[in-house]
């Protein structure tokens, strides 16, 4: 394999059961395998991609000192602008080689939470940036809660069960701009190797490659989806839950050649996060003699605080 796999949302939403069933065992057992699938006919139309490309490439060319009053104290990270540098993979002491922005979640008004997000942070200068990021994020979350229901039934579980914990929750979108690199990087690359901390990652395609997925058998191979597919990947929470049936996947984001160097990157992640009070815990049919408890039993908010510390983001 030397690209990761790709599955079309279709055929689950088709009234067929056996396209149904077709995708839930396709989606299922390539994230058993490699953690990654490109997926195609999800809800987000070719317009809205291109308007919040537009919108966050007018936001990253704002001067650094327009920027930096978006740069929120005490929200650990977790709305509005973090500066070039900031954020590092888990074990690494070297800032990754990008500035980003967070979109999070604005409940509806039966939301029922037991917690209250931060208010998303209003760019003053830029009139479209926050509706587009907002209906791309209403977008990618929908897609998101069909994916988890098919995996719910790959585990053997209720379709429905993830609808609860993913509607409403804690989930993020991240527009980040890697800048061109102006001189060779003291062991710092653009996103260090990492797994995702929360249940699904759907990543709309990047300007530029540079993103990589380590295959089971220690090599490194290339995410190349087509323009019209995101990629999605498992993060720490699901795999967690999942007692490692479905694998949260390490992936970097490499430097380009010295050649591409001039040019910048732009990619847009939406980390898709249950309510906080979600128990992570290893699921009873993922648990059997072969597969014993791996985990010690956790909540989604609990988890979230202790890999925000990890990565920097956060403070003890």
């Amino acid at each position: 394999m030397n690209n990761i796999p790709s599955v079309n949302l279709a055929d689950f939403l088709s009234d067929d059961p056996k396209r149904k069933e077709k995708f839930v065992n396709e989606i299922g057992k390539a994230y058993e395998e490699i953690g990654f699938v490109a997926l195609k006919n999800h809800f987000l139309s070719d317009e809205l991609v291109e308007e919040l490309y537009k919108e966050v490439k007018s936001f990253f060319e704002l001067p650094l000192e327009t920027k930096q009053k978006y740069e929120i104290e005490g929200l650990a990270g977790q709305r509005g602008y973090i500066s070039f540098g900031k954020e590092h993979a888990k074990g690494k002491k070297e800032g990754d080689l990008k500035e980003f922005w967070h979109f999070g979640q604005e409940p509806s008004e039966d939301a029922n939470l037991t917690e209250e997000y931060p208010d998303n942070v209003k760019v003053e200068e830029l009139k479209d940036f926050n509706h587009t990021g907002m209906e791309a994020y209403r977008m990618l979350e929908k897609t998101g809660i069909y994916v988890l229901r098919a995996l719910a039934l790959y585990i053997g579980l209720d379709e429905f069960y993830f609808d609860h914990w993913a509607s409403n929750g804690n989930s993020i979108l991240r527009p980040i701009h890697y800048p061109p690199i102006q001189e060779e990087p003291k062991g710092a690359v653009r996103a260090g190797a990492h797994g995702d901390i929360n249940l699904i990652t759907l990543l709309m395609g990047a300007s530029t490659g540079g993103l990589q997925v380590l295959r089971k058998d220690g090599e490194w191979i290339d995410a190349i989806p087509q323009e019209d597919e995101l990629v999605i990947n498992v993060g720490d929470m699901l795999e967690r839950h999942t007692n490692n049936k479905l694998r949260s996947t390490i992936h970097r984001v490499i430097n380009p050649p010295k050649e591409e160097w001039g040019k910048p990157r732009y990619s847009i992640p939406f980390f898709m996060h249950p309510r906080s009070e979600m128990k992570l815990d290893c699921l009873e049919e993922c648990i059997d003699e072969d597969h014993p408890k791996q985990y010690e039993d956790i909540t989604a908010g609990e988890f979230l605080n202790q890999r925000l510390i990890e990565i920097g983001l956060a403070k003890k």
